[in-house]
């Protein structure tokens, strides 16, 4: 017994060290193939990839050493095959970690199960979920180098919502025959809004108190400040894309008439606190229509009526930004109240209290969604494949939706990156699939236009990414 006592710690190295000479080679060529998946690259440089770190250098390693090695006489030639892969693995993925952190987090969270595609048995389902599972363990060192500009603007004493299923709003019909609740139909902005007198425009407080004054209704309360940030204030879109954000203090931001999302969102969050409306401010990550899987850093609202919490977004239903042509105004009502699962396709906050969800989704699970607008779901249409934001085809994107309400669909395609899309049929189409045959090889973004007729003016609702390969 004192004998194994004895041996015991030895056995245990031995057996740590043989496991992560096993794992290290398994490791490297797991992230370096997702690697590959994600830029759709060659499966080949997969294999290569493989064969590299596995036996090839470290036998052409070992071969050019050989007379030394002689010459010590110490290790035998299997033993120095061994650590020269661990070696050469942990090399691999520690140099791959440190100056790729964030795509390599990105690339395992959404193409680490690519060798399991077209795979949905029990067994398959399971070795997906224990893929991501590892793939999770990467996003604190994704996040250490994913700073959000806008939480110095966040209030960390501010109350936080318990998850819970979030109710839809009642439906009913309030002031000016307005409809209460999400989708909000043929509603423009809010009476109060309309009218406000230029003198009621002297500050945030009279702002605030002359809407409260116009209607009791609190959820169309909120509804009117809300309107009130998206018709008064104009995106920054220079500072933007310049990548320069002046202060965004609610005041600041009232005065000069133009914010970033920070901007809007405190605006909204000091109306609501003047006249005692519980709304708060809130930041994460947010994914647009140009099927960025990053996404970027983000701030929008939480607002708490009548015992229930309900989500905002009163920078993206202000209007649309281009690099060419700056801010366009568009007022909607997309992301006023829409329900926490589809606020969450293109919304991961901080705080995962703030998803409203019963079940909060991971980041993992965030970036495989494909790319839909709210305005998708608010026009009654459901997507049923793909079911992520990245799928590969050998040469013709399909897509499958359901569309109760025949609205009319047209698609088009374009190369990653690039400005020239065409168009994947003729005409629209009122049906549940959408074929785009892919001229080649590469990466493409298939967007999806909705209108409610077939020759009339269309809307985007959504983007998926197809790899062709």
């Amino acid at each position: 017994m004192r004998f194994l006592f004895l041996k015991l710690p030895a056995l245990i190295t031995r057996t740590l060290f043989y496991v992560a000479v096993f794992l290290s080679p398994v490791l490297g060529v797991w992230l370096a193939s997702s690697l590959v998946a994600y830029i759709n690259g060659p499966k080949l440089l997969t294999v290569f990839s493989g064969i590299l770190l596995f036996p090839l250098v470290p036998i052409l390693w070992d071969m050019r050493g050989r007379k030394r090695q002689k010459e010590l006489g110490i290790l035998t030639w299997g033993d120095r095959i061994v650590l020269r892969t661990l070696v050469l693995n942990l090399a691999f993925l520690f140099l791959l970690l440190a100056l790729r952190p964030q795509t390599s987090f990105l690339a395992l969270s959404t193409r680490g199960d690519w060798f399991l595609d077209g795979m949905y048995s029990p067994q398959a389902e399971l070795a997906r979920k224990g893929l991501f599972t590892a793939a999770r363990s990467l996003e604190g060192l994704y996040l250490r180098f994913h700073d959000n500009p806008f939480d110095q603007y966040a209030d960390t004493t501010q109350v936080k919502p318990q998850p819970a299923p979030q109710l839809r709003p009642t439906g009913q019909a309030g002031q000016a025959g307005q409809a209460k609740g999400w989708p909000w139909t043929e509603v423009g902005l809010h009476p109060a809004v309309v009218n406000m007198p230029t003198s009621a425009e002297t500050s945030i407080e009279s702002v605030a108190q002359y809407i409260a004054s116009q209607e009791k209704d609190p959820m169309l309360r909120v509804k009117a400040l809300h309107d009130y940030v998206a018709d008064r204030i104009a995106y920054d879109a220079p500072n933007y894309f310049a990548g320069n954000y002046p202060p965004q203090d609610a005041e600041i931001v009232f005065q000069r008439r133009v914010a970033v999302c920070a901007g809007y969102a405190k605006l909204l969050e000091a109306l609501g606190q003047a006249i005692g409306e519980e709304i708060v401010y809130v930041t994460g990550d947010s994914r647009n229509s140009t099927s960025d899987l990053e996404g970027q850093s983000h701030a929008w609202n939480a607002a708490k009526i009548n015992g229930q919490w309900y989500l905002i977004d009163s920078t993206w239903d202000s209007g649309y930004v281009d690099r060419s042509t700056g801010f366009t105004k568009s007022y909607k009502t997309d992301y006023l109240f829409p329900p926490p699962e589809v606020m969450g396709i293109s919304h991961l906050p901080e705080d995962e209290n703030f998803q409203l969800r019963s079940q909060p989704i991971s980041r993992g699970e965030f970036l495989r969604q494909p790319m839909m607008r709210a305005q998708f779901f608010a026009e009654g249409m459901k997507l049923v494949a793909p079911m992520r934001s990245q799928t590969d085809t050998n040469q013709t994107a399909v897509i499958q939706l359901q569309n109760p309400n025949q609205r009319w669909i047209l698609s088009s395609y374009a190369l990653k990156g690039s400005n020239q899309a065409e168009h994947c049929t003729d005409s629209a189409s009122q049906g549940p699939q959408i074929t785009c045959p892919l001229p080649g090889p590469g990466a493409y973004e298939v967007s999806l236009f909705s209108g409610d007729e077939q020759y009339g003016e269309f809307g985007y609702v959504g983007q998926v990414e197809f790899n062709r390969r």
